[in-house]
C-alpha cells in the first residue's frame, strides 16, 4: 500500500477533511480518500476495509469501536490480530506485539504471521510520535447490500472532557465508598481540585452508584495516568490489573492489610470521609 489514506467518520466530515488536506501534502499526499457519515461498525468496517487493502500493519486506538472492529477488519483482510497491546516490535519481517496475561503478572509476546496485523493498542503506552499521523474523510461508502447496519435506538451521552484511558490524573474509588453520595460529595470535588478524571471499581459501577464508563480493571478500562488514586479500594487482582501501568499510585484504605498497599507507592489507612476532606483542604490552601 503507497502513499496515505485518509478516512473521516461522522457528521460534518466535509469540515474536517479541508482541515486535514494541509496536513496530507506534507505527508506526501493521500493516495485516496473514504467518506463516511456515520460512526457505527459496519460503515466503518467497509471503510477500513477499503483504505487498508494492501497494508502491512494496521495500528488502531484503545477504544470501544476499535475493539469491535479490529478481529473483523483482520478476518476480512485474512489477516491476524492482537489487542490491548503494550509494545511492539518487528523480527525477521514479522510484527511482534506484548500484552500483559495473567491479570497483568507476566507478559506475552505474540507474533504475527499473516498480514495485515491489525493491533489496538493500550491507551498511554507509547510516547507521541513527532509527525502527527491522521486518518480522515467524509463521505459514504456503500459496502455490502446484504448486510445492514444496526438502527441506533439510544444516544447517551457522558459529560467528560477527557477519556479515561488518556487522563494523567485519576481519583478512584470502590466498594468502600459506600454510595453515590460519596463519590458526588467526596471524590468529585477532590477530583476537580487534581484537575482529575472519575473513575471507580468494577463493585461501585455493579452497585449503580456511577456510571459503568467508569470502571477500571481487567473487564473494564485499562488506565496508565502518571497518578492513579485509589480510594476505598482493596485492589483486588482484576483491578489491579488496569492499572499496571499507572506511573505512581496512591491509596487511601480503612484496611491496613489491603492488598492495594502493596503496589501503592504512597499509602495511608484510615476511613477516606476524615482523609479527603484535609486533603482537598490542603489542595485549595495551596492554590490559593
Amino acid at each position: 500500500m503507497s502513499g496515505i489514506a485518509l478516512v473521516i467518520f461522522g457528521s460534518p466530515a466535509d469540515r474536517a477533511a479541508l482541515g486535514l488536506a494541509g496536513a496530507a501534502e506534507q505527508l506526501g499526499g493521500a493516495s485516496r480518500a473514504i467518506v463516511v457519515e456515520d460512526y457505527q461498525p459496519e460503515p466503518v468496517l467497509d471503510a477500513l476495509v477499503e483504505a487498508c487493502r494492501g497494508a502491512d500493519v494496521i495500528l488502531l486506538s484503545n477504544d470501544t469501536y476499535s475493539q469491535e472492529v479490529a478481529p473483523r477488519l483482520a478476518h476480512r483482510l485474512g489477516g491476524a490480530c492482537v489487542g490491548d497491546g503494550t509494545a511492539l516490535s518487528v523480527v525477521d519481517g514479522k510484527l511482534r506485539v506484548t500484552r500483559q496475561v495473567y491479570g497483568g503478572k507476566a507478559n506475552a509476546v505474540i507474533e504475527l504471521r499473516r498480514t495485515p496485523a491489525v493491533v489496538w493498542l493500550r491507551a498511554r503506552s507509547f510516547r507521541s510520535a513527532a509527525t502527527p499521523v491522521a486518518a480522515l474523510l467524509s463521505g459514504s461508502e456503500s459496502g455490502d447490500s446484504r448486510r445492514r447496519t444496526p438502527k441506533i435506538i439510544e444516544r447517551r451521552e457522558t459529560k467528560s472532557e477527557t477519556r479515561l484511558e488518556d487522563a494523567r490524573v485519576i481519583v478512584s474509588g470502590g466498594r468502600g465508598i459506600g454510595g453515590p453520595e460519596g463519590f458526588a460529595n467526596e471524590l468529585e470535588p477532590l477530583a476537580k481540585l487534581l484537575g482529575a478524571q472519575l473513575a471507580a471499581s468494577r463493585a461501585a459501577c455493579d452497585a449503580g452508584w456511577v456510571p459503568p464508563a467508569w470502571q477500571v480493571g481487567q473487564t473494564g478500562k485499562k488506565v496508565a495516568p502518571d497518578l492513579y488514586l485509589a480510594v476505598a479500594i482493596t485492589g483486588a487482582s482484576q483491578h489491579m490489573a488496569g492499572i499496571s501501568e499507572a506511573k505512581t499510585i496512591a491509596a487511601i484504605n480503612i484496611d491496613p492489610d489491603a492488598p492495594i498497599f502493596k503496589h501503592a507507592r504512597f499509602g495511608i489507612v484510615d476511613d477516606y470521609k476524615k482523609v479527603v476532606p484535609l486533603l482537598r483542604q490542603k489542595l485549595a490552601g495551596l492554590k490559593s
